[in-house]
C-alpha cells in the first residue's frame, strides 16, 4: 500500500518572499511588515459593557450613576440601539483608577439641607 503526496502550488502571496535570507526578529519594523500581521485599523477594538456588567465593576446605585453622569463625574453612556444602552469599558476602569488616586479629602458629600424628608431614628422603647 503505497500512498502518494499530492503537491500543493505555490501561494501566491508567498513568490514575495525571499526564503534564502532569514527572517527578521520579532519587534521589528521589517517583522511587523510581514504579510501575516495584519496592519492596525484607525479605529482600535474597544469593549463595551452593558448595566448588569457595570453594577458588577462598580457597586453604585443606577441611580448615583445617573447622577454623576449628569455633573460629569462618571463615563457617559451610549447607544448601541434603540434598546440597547452600554459604556465604554476603558473608560469605566479610568475612572476607576482615577478614583483609587483621588485623597479622600476631595470627594464631594451629599448636600443635606436638599433633603425632602428628615430620616428619622426609631425610638427605643423600654419595657
Amino acid at each position: 500500500m503505497e500512498t502518494k503526496m499530492k503537491q500543493l502550488p505555490p501561494a501566491s502571496n508567498m513568490s514575495s518572499i525571499d526564503t534564502s535570507k532569514p527572517l527578521p526578529l520579532p519587534g521589528t519594523k521589517a517583522y511587523e511588515a510581514l504579510p501575516q500581521f495584519p496592519k492596525p485599523c484607525a479605529l482600535p477594538f474597544r469593549r463595551t459593557i452593558r448595566r448588569q456588567e457595570l453594577r458588577q465593576i462598580v457597586p453604585l446605585a443606577e441611580t448615583t450613576i445617573y447622577e454623576m453622569e449628569r455633573r460629569g463625574e462618571f463615563p457617559r453612556r451610549f447607544n448601541l440601539t434603540p434598546r440597547c444602552v452600554v459604556w465604554d469599558l476603558a473608560e469605566v476602569e479610568a475612572w476607576i483608577e482615577d478614583r483609587k488616586q483621588t485623597p479622600r479629602a476631595r470627594i464631594s458629600k451629599p448636600d443635606v439641607s436638599l433633603r425632602k424628608t428628615r430620616p428619622v431614628r426609631p425610638i427605643a422603647t423600654q419595657e
